[in-house]
C-alpha cells in the first residue's frame, strides 16, 4: 500500500515511521528544507520530550478535548517514546514536573533518533515540497498534488501542525486542504501564550523580572471564581506576563466562558503570592525581625531580603506606604497593607499575545469528524489526521508532544 504523509514534525515523522513500519511503501512530504523545525526550539531547544505521568493524567492536563486522544494515548504511551529513543541510542532524564529531556540536552538529538529510524525504513523523504491539493474521488483518497506533479497514493495521512510559530511550517495550510473537503475547523486561537496587561507600566518597571516559586491565580471578578491557580515560576515582560505558569494559565483563560467580554471589561485579574510558603500571620512575623534590624533605616531601604531589588519600589506604590518614612514609624495597619501586597500582587489582562508567539494551536478539525479509534477522516475515506491540526491541545510539560507521537502513530499504524 501507498502511504503519503504530509508534514514532517514529531507526528508526521511518527506516522510515517509506524507506516513503513507496517510494510507500507511511504512517502513523507515536507514544505521546509528540513525535518522538525518546530520540535528543534522545543523546551528552548532542550526539547521536553514527555511526561512521566501515569497516561491518564495526559488526559487530564489535556483541557483541549482530552478524552478523544485515551485510545491514541493507549496505543503509543510515554514509556513506547522513550523506548524508541532509547533503542536510537539516545538516554533520557526526569526533571522537576516530571518532565523528560534527553540526556543531551539537544533537541537536535531527538529529532536525529527520527531521521535515522526514516532513512533505515527506506521513507522517502520529498523536502522543500510544497503539496497543494488533495485529491478525492468519491469522497475517497486517490493522491495528492504538489507544486510540480500528481502522486497517487491510497492513504494520506494529514500532519501539517496548527498555525503557531509560523516560520517553522506551521502556517494553517492544512486546514484549507480539509476545509475543501467538507471539514469543519473549530476557532483557532493562542493556547500556551503570555498575557498582556492592562497594568503596562508596573509591568514595564518589572520586565525581565523572572520569579521562582510563586502561586499564581487567575480570576473571574464578576463571578469570584478561580479559573487557574499554579505554582511555579513567571516572567513580566514590557507587554504583560509570560512564563510556565502564565503559558499553562492561558490554556484554561482561551477556552473559558465568555472571555473576550471579561478581558474587555476588565474582569479577569492575575493574582501573584510571591511568599507562598508563609501564611499571612508569618509573613508579618518575618516582616518584623527585619523592621527590628532595621529600625532606623527608610522604609524603601528595609525590603532587600525578601524581594528582588525591581520589585521593590513597585511594591511601595501599591502601599501607599511612603518611602523615605523611617522603619520605627510603619504602623500595624501599614504593615497589613504591606503583607496584602506580598500575598495577593494583582494585574488586570487584557489579551494575549499573537498566534505566532503561541507555544500551540487551539482549534482545529473538529474532533466529531474523526474516529479517534484510527484518526481517519469520517468524511474521506483513507484520509487520517495526527497532531496539532486537530481540535486538542494541552498544557506545558511534554504533553502536546506526547499527542503528536501518539496520534502520529495511531494514523501511521
Amino acid at each position: 500500500m501507498k502511504v503519503i504523509i504530509i508534514g514532517g514534525g514529531p507526528a508526521g515523522m511518527m506516522a510515517a515511521i509506524t507506516s513503513a513500519e507496517n510494510g507500507n511503501e511511504v512517502i513523507l512530504i515536507e514544505k521546509m528544507p528540513s525535518l522538525g523545525r518546530k520540535l528543534c526550539i522545543t523546551g528552548k531547544g532542550r526539547c521536553n520530550i514527555t511526561s512521566s505521568l501515569e497516561m491518564e493524567d495526559f488526559i487530564k492536563n489535556t483541557p483541549g478535548n482530552g478524552m478523544f486522544l485515551y485510545s491514541s494515548f493507549n496505543n503509543f504511551t510515554n514509556q513506547d517514546i522513550i523506548s524508541f529513543l532509547e533503542k536510537q541510542g539516545l538516554k533520557v532524564k526526569e526533571e522537576r514536573g516530571n518532565r523528560i529531556f534527553p540526556v543531551t540536552d539537544s533537541a537536535r538529538d531527538v529529532l536525529n533518533c527520527f531521521v535515522k529510524k526514516l532513512n533505515e525504513l527506506k521513507v522517502k523523504l520529498m523536502l522543500n515540497t510544497k503539496v497543494t491539493e488533495i485529491i478525492t474521488e468519491e469522497q475517497k483518497v486517490i493522491g495528492i498534488k504538489t507544486e510540480k506533479e500528481t502522486i497517487k497514493a491510497d492513504k494520506v495521512i494529514l500532519a501539517t501542525g496548527g498555525k503557531s510559530y509560523p516560520t517553522t511550517g506551521s502556517t494553517g495550510d492544512g486546514y484549507e486542504f480539509v476545509k475543501k473537503l467538507g471539514h469543519t475547523i473549530t476557532e483557532i486561537k493562542p493556547s500556551l501564550v503570555p498575557l498582556e496587561s492592562y497594568d503596562k507600566e508596573f509591568c514595564k518597571a518589572l520586565q525581565g523580572l523572572s520569579l521562582k516559586n510563586v502561586e499564581i491565580n487567575l480570576v473571574d471578578e464578576e463571578k469570584g471564581k478561580t479559573i487557574y491557580n499554579d505554582f511555579g515560576e513567571m516572567l513580566f515582560t514590557h507587554f504583560g506576563v509570560s512564563g510556565p505558569t502564565i503559558l499553562s494559565g492561558s490554556a484554561h483563560l482561551v477556552r473559558y466562558k465568555n472571555i473576550e467580554q471579561l478581558l474587555k471589561d476588565k474582569k479577569i485579574a492575575l493574582t501573584i503570592d510571591f511568599k507562598p510558603a508563609l501564611g499571612e500571620e508569618k509573613l508579618d512575623n518575618r516582616i518584623l525581625r527585619d523592621f527590628e534590624e532595621l529600625k532606623n533605616k527608610q522604609f524603601k531601604n528595609s525590603l532587600d531580603k525578601l524581594l528582588p531589588k525591581k520589585l521593590i519600589p513597585i511594591i511601595i506604590e501599591k502601599t501607599g506606604i511612603s518611602e523615605n518614612k523611617q522603619v520605627n514609624e510603619i504602623t500595624k495597619e501599614e504593615r497589613k497593607k504591606l503583607v496584602k501586597e506580598l500575598k495577593n500582587f494583582k494585574i488586570y489582562i487584557n489579551g494575549f499575545r499573537p498566534i505566532d508567539e503561541a507555544i500551540i494551536t487551539c482549534g482545529g478539525i473538529n474532533i466529531k469528524e474523526i474516529n479517534p479509534k484510527t484518526m481517519e477522516s469520517k468524511i474521506v475515506e483513507g484520509l487520517y489526521f495526527a497532531g496539532e491540526i486537530i481540535d486538542v491541545d494541552s498544557y506545558t510539560g511534554g504533553f502536546n508532544l506526547q499527542i503528536a507521537y501518539s496520534t502520529g502513530y495511531t494514523a501511521g499504524k
